[in-house]
């Protein structure tokens, strides 16, 4: 018997094919090293730069409110300011916004709302004022004006007004005949508040501020019906 043969004969003995005795070792896989990508690091890197000025942004912001007076329920035109109708917030206020300061809480109360004033506002220095809406030397006429009267611009506080007397019905008809040519009778007046329209018939009721003489004129000319609003334009003219 030859060596050959001897030693394949002695491997199949053993239990161990001639195939495995004659394989070589198995090299390992090859892994492919990771490649790197610049786009993806930058973009990384910008989103944990944004994040960190967002987080400094908002800490800043916390750390720069400013403690105001608020609004804490409905205060009308010319109703006197109490302490029950203020609060105190802690807000990030905007330099451009004025508001009035909480130590100044106490400065206010007692003054008068110039304006209508609503739970949740900040209240500003122009919204009160120590002086009477009514002024001395005037009188206050409540004006109802029906829908086709009310004027499509909003009606505010210290708006300049005239009252104006029309012909009552049945009249015009005289007036016309007359024709004389005489500039109706006016009374200047300013707005200190107006309502809301009434649920049903829509009136509008208007508190306008008259010199004192020419108060009972305008109460007679409202009583009648023969009075209109005109709002004068800005600054008087």
């Amino acid at each position: 018997m030859s060596k050959t043969k001897e030693r394949i004969g002695t491997s199949v003995a053993n239990g161990v094919s001639p195939q495995q005795t004659v394989a070589g070792p198995v090299a390992p896989p090859r892994v492919s090293a990771r490649r790197r990508r610049p786009g993806v690091i930058a973009l990384s890197l910008a989103l944990i730069a944004a994040g960190g000025a967002g987080v400094a942004v908002l800490l800043l912001q916390v750390g720069n409110r400013t403690p105001v007076v608020t609004v804490v329920r409905d205060v009308q035109v010319g109703q006197v300011l109490t302490e029950q109708d203020l609060g105190k917030a802690s807000v990030a206020l905007d330099p451009a916004v004025k508001a009035v300061r909480a130590d100044d809480l106490k400065a206010v109360v007692g003054k008068r709302a110039a304006v209508e004033l609503k739970p949740g506002s900040l209240l500003s220095p122009s919204q009160v004022t120590k002086d009477s809406l009514v002024k001395p030397g005037e009188r206050l006429v409540p004006i109802g004006l029906k829908p086709d009267q009310v004027p499509a611009t909003a009606l505010v506080p210290g708006q300049r007004v005239q009252l104006v007397q029309v012909p009552a019905q049945g009249a015009v008809a005289a007036v016309e005949e007359a024709g004389d040519g005489a500039l109706p009778e006016t009374i200047a007046g300013r707005v200190v508040k107006a309502s809301t329209a009434a649920p049903g018939t829509g009136v509008v009721v208007v508190d306008v501020a008259t010199a004192a003489e020419d108060g009972p004129t305008a109460a007679a000319w409202a009583s009648t019906d023969t009075l209109r609003l005109l709002l004068d334009a800005p600054g008087g003219r």
